[in-house]
């Protein structure tokens, strides 16, 4: 084969599929492999020439498969929260098996020293990384601001957006932004181990996020913060699973003591443009 084969895993997920067409614009659809637990459903999701494999975390033998004559691989962490080391652990062990020569890793911002409760599974897996002796990526993202535009439909319906993130400065990006920062590196890192701290060029307080959201909805939607234990309630009462309401409520209780903000620029050097700026998102939600 004349270029090297890449690999997603979790491919069809929200990052995912990003990643799969950020990766297919620069290296070509055909050098790409989507990994996804059910090819079946993955039906149109991927550029035309994406080769789609079957492979699930939990079952090792079919990663192995679904790795063979991969190269680089992006592993996608999974998003089954505290389960999440054992399948990557699984994920790496296959990679080293079926002879992958790198693995970028999707961690979060600041890992090493992260306050946030998240951080602990993603601190293992790099030490999983580190220990398999493979060239490695840490694609440590910071957040999403479409994790906060998925609090647009209920903000505007209570007529307030809660949290309890205080005035805690919060440098996100939009998912594509680290999507093309996940095949940028994937493509080019060539150290034994190399360290991306990605977040947003501008930070914003949830104060100001509202204030935006007021302006482009043409209503005010203050923001209201509460604490953590109180924010976490609120959001068991709106029917979010148990789980997700302590992992939000507790990012929101880090965010307020400096866990979200960055202001290295990493991201916008490493993709070549500006990261795009949160009204942006906001325009994006409101327009459905």
């Amino acid at each position: 084969m004349s270029h090297p084969l890449y690999a997603v895993t979790g491919a069809s997920g929200q990052l995912g599929r990003l990643a799969v067409a950020a990766l297919a614009a620069r290296v070509g659809a055909a050098a790409i492999v989507a990994i996804v637990r059910d090819p079946a459903r993955a039906a149109g999701l991927f550029p035309a020439g994406v080769v789609i494999r079957a492979g699930d975390y939990d079952q090792p033998a079919s990663l192995e498969a679904a790795f063979a004559g991969v190269e680089r691989l992006l592993l996608i962490s999974s998003n089954a929260i505290g389960q999440r080391l054992a399948q990557h652990r699984n994920a790496i062990a296959a990679a080293r098996q079926a002879g992958v020569a790198r693995i970028a890793y999707t961690s979060v911002l600041r890992a090493d020293i992260s306050p946030l409760g998240l951080a602990e599974e993603h601190r293992q897996t790099e030490s999983a990384l580190a220990e398999s002796g493979l060239p490695h990526s840490l694609l440590r993202n910071g957040w999403y601001t479409e994790n906060y535009a998925a609090s647009i439909p209920p903000a505007l319906a209570h007529g307030a957006l809660i949290g309890s993130a205080g005035d805690g400065r919060i440098a996100s990006a939009a998912r594509a932004d680290y999507a093309e920062a996940a095949a940028v590196a994937l493509i080019g890192d060539q150290a034994p181990r190399v360290v991306h701290e990605l977040a947003g060029d501008a930070s914003y307080s949830l104060a100001e996020f509202a204030a935006e959201l007021s302006r482009q909805a043409g209503k005010t939607v203050p923001y209201v913060d509460m604490p953590e234990a109180d924010y976490r309630g609120a959001l068991l009462g709106a029917g979010l699973p148990e789980g997700l309401a302590s992992l939000l409520a507790d990012s929101d209780a880090a965010a307020a003591k400096g866990a979200l903000n960055d202001e290295s620029r990493a991201l916008s050097r490493l993709i070549g443009r500006p990261t795009t700026p949160f009204a942006t998102t906001i325009a994006e939600a409101l327009r459905g």
